[in-house]
């Protein structure tokens, strides 16, 4: 073999081995890439916007800490499922209007699962089912019932299941509506006079009773919905996943149960 075929015979041999190398470290950068990603993702910090005051699923105890049926739940699920969050407490509307603009992963918030919100966001299985009721001052006698609303006025909670059912009817009762932000702002309305009614969810009012909220309940519950935990339109699949696997063992292994009856007395 003359010497130029033998240099040409092992440049191409030394080409081959260089080219299966390549391929080889393609391979291995790729998942060496996808392991990266995944890592990533596991280790994703997730912001969860929630409401400020809306006992007994989200509210400051005495230390300053924000507590309650939903922020419990949330995090007995994010240990179940191995994932970290970030809370942010920022009122029903903001965290709404956080999520839909991007500024946060999820909300949990006391949160009816709704056709209209389902066109904007994607929702968790329900955890929780409740209803809408009445309240009025405890020294008020002279509301009995819907029909005693003519002409008064009644405090709502903005973005809330109560304040949609308040609205539902006010034509047909006569009465008009005043709006608030926090449930403590509103009970305070009526408990001052200046509202004869709110229209609540029974948890929250049952709760706020309990406490010392000088209100009572004169009707009864009507049919609601359910609270969901939400996340934008088809974003943080992932999320939405681990809430409701963590979701489910938690109602398999009693901590579910447990979290409500830490909050609710039946």
């Amino acid at each position: 073999m003359s010497l130029f075929k033998k240099v040409t015979v092992t440049a191409m041999a030394f080409a081959m081995v260089m080219g299966l190398a390549a391929c080889g470290g393609s391979d291995a950068n790729k998942a060496g890439n996808e392991d990266a990603e995944k890592a990533t993702e596991v280790a994703k910090k997730y912001i969860v916007a929630t409401d400020t005051t809306f006992a007994p699923f989200e509210f400051q105890n005495e230390a300053g800490e924000y507590v309650g049926i939903d922020l419990d739940l949330l995090a007995a699920i994010a240990e179940d499922q191995g994932f970290t969050y970030e809370l942010n407490p920022m009122g029903f509307n903001p965290a709404v209007q956080a999520l839909e603009a991007g500024q946060a992963d999820g909300v949990i918030a006391g949160m009816s699962i709704t056709d209209e919100r389902k066109q904007k966001f994607d929702f968790s299985t329900p955890y929780f089912d409740s209803g809408v009721v009445m309240g009025i001052a405890k020294s008020n006698e002279d509301i009995k019932s819907y029909d005693d609303l003519s002409g008064k006025t009644v405090a709502i909670k903005i973005g809330t299941e109560g304040a949609t059912f308040a609205e539902s009817i006010k034509e047909k009762y006569g009465f008009t509506t005043i709006t608030f932000d926090d449930s403590s702002a509103m009970y305070m309305d009526v408990m001052s006079g200046n509202s004869v009614a709110c229209f609540e969810d029974y948890p929250v009012m049952g709760y706020a009773i309990t406490q010392g909220v000088e209100l009572k309940m004169v009707t009864d519950m009507e049919q609601g919905s359910s609270y969901g935990f939400a996340v934008g339109k088809g974003k943080n699949t992932e999320l939405l996943d681990m809430f409701n696997k963590g979701l489910e063992n938690l109602k398999a292994n009693g901590k579910y149960q447990e979290i409500l009856d830490k909050y609710i007395k039946k």
